[in-house]
């Protein structure tokens, strides 16, 4: 019995690590996406082609919600109680980019989104377009380390 029930333990947990990984990259993916087609566009595109973008990333940025949600409760779910070190480390980065996301980044795309549908592409349209890319080159840092740390984690386990 004991034996059946370390297995489902570590079947629980490797099931855990695969969608903690998956969300993370996902995540990763999604800001990095947003912020080369953002760069993109604005460097070489037209205002239809930008407000396309802009369109397109605040459809999407409900997926990288998700997909950050996934990933703190997850590790939440892997390290249960107070985290130390490196885990403490990787838990700070994740607020911090929670708050950016949530203060800088998701009010920043719907106004985006909206200036550029209306066509105002004006002095603060290109300020808060600047911010954005900041604060988005920030998150896709921060959670860049995160999954590194992460990669050291799951190497030292295996050690």
């Amino acid at each position: 019995m004991n034996m059946q029930k370390a297995t489902r333990v570590n079947s629980h947990r490797s099931t855990l690590i695969l969608i903690h990984r998956c969300a993370g990259a996902i995540a990763l993916c999604l800001i990095l996406t947003f912020f080369l087609s953002s760069l993109a566009v604005d460097l070489a595109g037209t205002h239809a082609q930008i407000a396309m973008v802009k369109q397109g990333i605040l459809y999407c940025v409900g997926l990288l919600i998700l997909a950050m949600m996934v990933t703190g409760i997850s590790a939440k779910k892997l390290y249960p109680g107070k985290a130390k070190g490196i885990l403490a480390t990787k838990q700070l980065r994740m607020k911090l980019a929670a708050a950016n996301g949530l203060l800088i980044l998701l009010p920043a795309a719907v106004m985006l989104a909206q200036w550029s549908a209306a066509g105002q592409f004006d002095l603060w349209f290109w300020r808060l377009q600047g911010l954005e890319l900041i604060a988005g080159a920030t998150n896709a840092t921060l959670l860049g380390l995160n999954i590194r740390d992460g990669l050291r984690i799951a190497k030292n386990r295996r050690v």
